[in-house]
């Protein structure tokens, strides 16, 4: 998908909202447990019930890696599936990778021949090395790990160097050379949302995808204040909040009444902010 098609879809559907497959097995209503793939079965349900309000699915890799070959069926069943759905959308495989050579192109290749993701994360730890062998490929993405939303982040991403920048900014300085905005996006969490401000001071055009809205606890309309550009900009992803809103038999239904819900805040501050 091009950056031009995915900002359309935010148009047509009045959002960026980005639901997260975070599927676990253990999680899922116990009356799909009879289906002969349970995750898949799921997540089907929850891609039907949010598509009208979603331009984005991203499966959190660990969750299907953790169930050996059949949940690599599952997440691959699940993306072929999408790629059918009535309307066109941006598939991200949040995957964290971070190699660097052979590897990495392995890597490319099972994410972007295999599965057909548009998208993959990758952690900037090793530096180029680890992103090249992905911008290989036409239309597909790289979203890099700049500013996550765990508290583990102040490990790291905050320290200073002798000029009294962050890391993470030095990480954007950098990384924003190897691609263009039509190829590149960046993490910024959400309960880091004052900091979007110096994130759109370095990389004012790329699309950001925003994870920590809801379980969380970050705020949306902070999000949009300091992140949203003239595209948009913002991949805003929900996963607990939307595919967990329910337990029972009807948990698709209220998958589909928390996406509704987070679309109509979304279309608000989309008009707010001039975008749509």
């Amino acid at each position: 998908m091009t950056y031009s098609e995915l900002y359309q879809q935010i148009q047509q559907k009045r959002s960026f909202l980005c639901v997260g497959l975070d599927t676990d097995i253990n999680r899922i209503p116990t009356h799909l447990l009879d289906a002969e793939d349970p995750v898949f079965e799921f997540n089907r349900q929850i891609v039907d019930a949010t598509l009208d309000y979603a331009v984005a699915y991203k499966p959190n890799l660990a969750f299907y890696e953790a169930q050996g070959e059949k949940g690599w069926q599952s997440l691959r069943r699940t993306i072929q599936y999408i790629r059918k759905a009535r309307s066109l959308v941006f598939i991200l495989a949040d995957a964290k990778r971070g190699d660097i050579g052979n590897t990495s192109g392995l890597y490319a290749k099972a994410f972007f021949d295999d599965l057909k993701a548009d998208a993959v994360t990758l952690s900037p730890y090793m530096g180029s090395d680890t992103v090249m062998p992905f911008l290989k490929y036409e239309n597909k993405w790289v979203v890099l790990l700049a500013l996550t939303s765990n508290n583990g982040a102040n490990d790291f991403q905050f320290l200073k160097d002798r000029k009294g920048e962050y890391l993470f900014e030095q990480v954007l300085k950098k990384s924003k050379k190897w691609a263009s905005a039509e190829q590149m996006m960046y993490v910024v969490g959400a309960t880091k949302a004052v900091y979007l401000k110096r994130v759109r001071a370095i990389v004012p055009d790329h699309f950001l995808l925003v994870p920590g809205i809801g379980a969380q606890g970050g705020n949306l309309e902070e999000v949009a204040l300091y992140g949203m550009n003239t595209h948009c900009g913002l991949l805003v992803n929900s996963s607990r909040g939307i595919i967990y809103a329910g337990a029972g038999v009807d948990f698709a239904s209220k998958a589909s009444d928390k996406a509704a819900e987070l679309q109509q805040q979304m279309e608000f501050l989309l008009k707010k902010y001039m975008v749509i």
